[in-house]
């Protein structure tokens, strides 16, 4: 279960400066719906002063508090003040993120950085991601060079539990890359491991086994987020590969269940239990 601050429940619960800006001065788009998370912010410049700054955020918790904090941060501050901010910055204000969840503070510093490059002149509101790199994460669309920023910008250490942004947390086929490039960036050597046949929990287990793995990854790991964030889950059938799941509380006729039943529910058992399996709801 993720542990919120108080500061983060509030701005959550009672989000700043919802809205938009029609004559801002700079807009900066950022995030994909596909990954669960898009976040869009207005400024408004006057003597080279952030005046107003308003969003529209689609995600978690953690990334509407994340919005409303950067938009607080941000009035009253010069261009030049507000670009030194960094996802750091805005989880200190918020008195902490959960590491699984700093991916939403990056996401604010990036539409920042988008939004004064738009007040320039220099980019269109949508931030373009022509990446020269490598894809390493196929299931949220992360490049080696954002996760070699994540590294440098926040320290991060060589352990499965530091990775940066959502990357590693879909079908699990980038773990191997992502620990290579956490080893490259401390300057540590890295042999190559001979190759071997791809494996996963569930590999060699019976249809009940399986069934029992698939409840408990539900109830250990998987509830617990959801009701975090004020929803729940309950598993109602399983067949071969097929797993059919009804969301309550927040979850239930929320706008973004399918988001959630995809890139929660649905690559937490790929992870924990098997690759094949595709989740559907009831």
């Amino acid at each position: 279960m993720w542990e919120y601050t108080d500061k983060v429940k509030d701005h959550f619960l009672n989000p700043r400066n919802v809205g938009t800006i029609e004559d801002a001065d700079g807009v900066g788009e950022v995030g994909s719906l596909a990954c669960g998370d898009a976040l869009t912010l207005y400024i408004k410049v006057n003597d080279n002063i952030i005046t107003d700054a308003k969003f529209q955020t689609f995600g978690c918790a953690s990334a509407i508090a994340s919005s409303s904090a950067l938009t607080e941060l941000l009035v009253g501050k010069t261009v030049e003040e507000a670009e030194k901010l960094s996802n750091k910055d805005i989880a200190k204000y918020l008195g902490g993120l959960p590491r699984e969840k700093m991916h939403c503070s990056v996401m604010g510093q990036e539409a920042l950085e988008q939004a004064i490059k738009n007040m320039r002149g220099e980019a269109p509101p949508q931030a373009e991601h022509s990446h020269e790199g490598e894809l390493i994460c196929e299931c949220f669309g992360v490049f080696d060079e954002e996760i070699l920023r994540a590294i440098k910008e926040n320290d991060l250490k060589r352990s499965k539990t530091s990775l940066p942004y959502q990357a590693g947390g879909g079908c699990g086929k980038c773990v191997d890359d992502l620990e290579r490039l956490l080893a490259e960036a401390q300057g540590e050597d890295v042999c190559p491991t001979p190759s071997s046949e791809p494996t996963f929990p569930a590999q060699g287990m019976t249809n009940i086994q399986r069934m029992h793995l698939i409840e408990s990854v539900i109830d250990e790991e998987i509830r617990p987020m959801l009701q975090a964030d004020g929803g729940d889950i309950q598993l109602q059938d399983i067949d071969k590969s097929t797993v059919t799941v009804k969301f309550m509380g927040m979850c239930a006729n929320c706008p973004s269940s399918q988001l959630t039943r995809q890139n929660v529910v649905e690559a937490k058992l790929k992870e924990k239990v098997d690759p094949q399996i595709i989740v559907q709801e009831g």
